[in-house]
Parts: C-alpha cells; sequence; structure tokens
C-alpha cells in the first residue's frame, strides 16, 4: 500500500514540470544518447470568411489539432474574402508559397468551404499544393460536435 505522503510527493514532482520541459529533457536525452534530433512537421494554418466572419474558434481548433499531432505552425493566414474563387485569394497564395519554400510541409484548415464550396476548385487547390511538395488537410465537423479529419 502505498502511503499518502508518497502519493502526494509524486503528484507534486510531475506538476512542476510542463510540456516545454518534458520536451526539453527528452531533446536532451536523445542527445547525449547519440540520436540526431528529429525536425518537427511544419504546417501553415488557412482561415477565410466573409468580411466580419468572427473565425477565432476555427483558428484555435486547427492550432489545438495541430499541436495534437506534434505540428509546428509556420503562420497563420486569415482572409476575408467571401465567396472569391481561390484563384483570387492572396493568403491562399501565400499558404502554398509556404509549403513551396518548404518552410510547412501542409496548408490545414477547418473546413472545406475555406477552400471552395465547388469540388473543382477544391481539387485544383490541392494539386496546386501537392505540386508545391505538399499537401492539403482539412477538418470536418462532424455529428455530434466531435472532429474529425478529411
Amino acid at each position: 500500500m502505498v502511503s499518502d505522503k508518497s502519493a502526494q510527493t509524486q503528484e507534486r514532482a510531475r506538476a512542476r514540470r510542463t510540456e516545454g520541459d518534458l520536451r526539453r529533457r527528452r531533446a536532451l536525452a536523445d542527445a547525449a544518447a547519440g540520436m540526431p534530433p528529429i525536425e518537427r512537421f511544419h504546417c501553415v494554418i488557412y482561415l477565410c470568411g466573409a468580411p466580419g466572419t468572427d473565425i477565432a474558434g476555427p483558428r484555435e481548433e486547427c492550432a489545438e489539432y495541430a499541436e495534437a499531432f506534434g505540428w509546428g505552425i509556420t503562420d497563420v493566414i486569415e482572409e476575408r474574402v467571401g465567396l472569391l474563387p481561390p484563384q483570387g485569394r492572396e493568403g491562399l497564395k501565400r499558404a502554398v508559397e509556404h509549403v513551396r519554400s518548404e518552410a510547412a510541409g501542409a496548408v490545414l484548415t477547418s473546413c472545406r468551404s475555406m477552400i471552395s464550396s465547388v469540388p473543382q476548385e477544391f481539387d485544383e487547390v490541392a494539386r496546386e499544393v501537392e505540386k508545391a511538395g505538399g499537401f492539403l488537410h482539412v477538418m470536418a465537423a462532424a455529428r455530434g460536435g466531435q472532429r474529425a479529419a478529411r
């Protein structure tokens, strides 16, 4: 049987280490063992909405989603251009440029309609991101408030 005092001491010891501390400790241990550092995968978050639309929620969800996968975020690009076709959006061009320059390996967005609600336009953007050397990743709302990747 473990005493309450021992359990409390262990709990306090765990509580002092933040996630950043744990990452640094792992990196130090890997370096001491002679393991080369693993480069973190990065994405650029792209969000688009109508003028005046609050997209803070989708931005936060995308950031949490990227963190859950261990992805770094090189940039968050927000546009409020409404139904403008993807070819006319400067922010989307910048997001693809992040992939082309190898600063990011993916463009992450919260829903398909932020790229285009027209399937052909969406597919064209996905191909453009793939030609640049990355992929387009879309989060979509599933039934019941759960998040699912598509």
